[in-house]
């Protein structure tokens, strides 16, 4: 009996060590995978304030080249042979908080005659220079230039933004055009001045 009181406390002690060293590799493993990485800045850099410039505007799609020279990031355009005519372009000095920024509307039609706006607006952070007034769709927006959108609605607009790097993207079309707004998001280029 005594022997098989000894044999039976060393098992014991074999699986305790066991079950501790277990406990320890798995503590140690816990601790390797857990490791706190450095918290990466997720806002983006503040972007420089701009010096005031006068407005342009542009009335043929030639024009957007001047369009383009007045704005600090790539302005958001239709690529040639998109389908859609050019109708109108402006740019224009906005205040937002710390300085000036500036915002680039291009109207667009469709082969339909249906209203198609694209605002390109800097500084990327100026949220607040979107019009109220929207609620968010139950929709998802498609992804514009690696980001991804936001779509929200009113009674007569539906809007994407999008926010990179560089600046805010807006989409505006007329609710009858928001079925087609995965197609037209995929004709829309960046144009840089450089």
């Amino acid at each position: 009996m005594k022997r098989g009181k000894k044999i039976f406390r060393i098992l014991l002690k074999i699986l305790g060590s066991i079950l501790s060293f277990a406990l320890i590799a798995a503590s140690c493993l816990a601790l390797i995978l857990a490791h706190p990485q450095t918290e990466k800045n997720s806002s983006p850099e503040p972007q420089p304030s701009l010096t005031p410039s006068p407005a342009v505007s542009a009335s043929s799609e030639w024009d957007l080249r001047d369009l383009v020279m007045s704005f600090p990031a790539p302005v958001m355009s239709f690529i040639t042979d998109s389908g859609m005519t050019f109708v109108a372009g402006s740019s224009r000095d906005i205040r937002v908080d710390g300085g000036i920024g500036r915002i680039v509307t291009l109207d667009w039609q469709t082969a339909d005659g249906e209203p198609v706006r694209l605002q390109s607006i800097y500084p990327a952070s100026a949220l607040s220079l979107l019009d109220s007034g929207y609620h968010f769709s139950n929709k998802l927006g498609p992804t514009l230039f690696g980001s991804e959108s936001v779509r929200m609605e009113t009674a007569e607009v539906v809007r994407l933004h999008a926010r990179t790097n560089s600046a805010l993207y807006v989409v505006m079309v007329p609710p009858d055009v928001a079925p087609s707004l995965s197609a037209l998001s995929q004709s829309l280029q960046l144009l840089s001045a450089q």
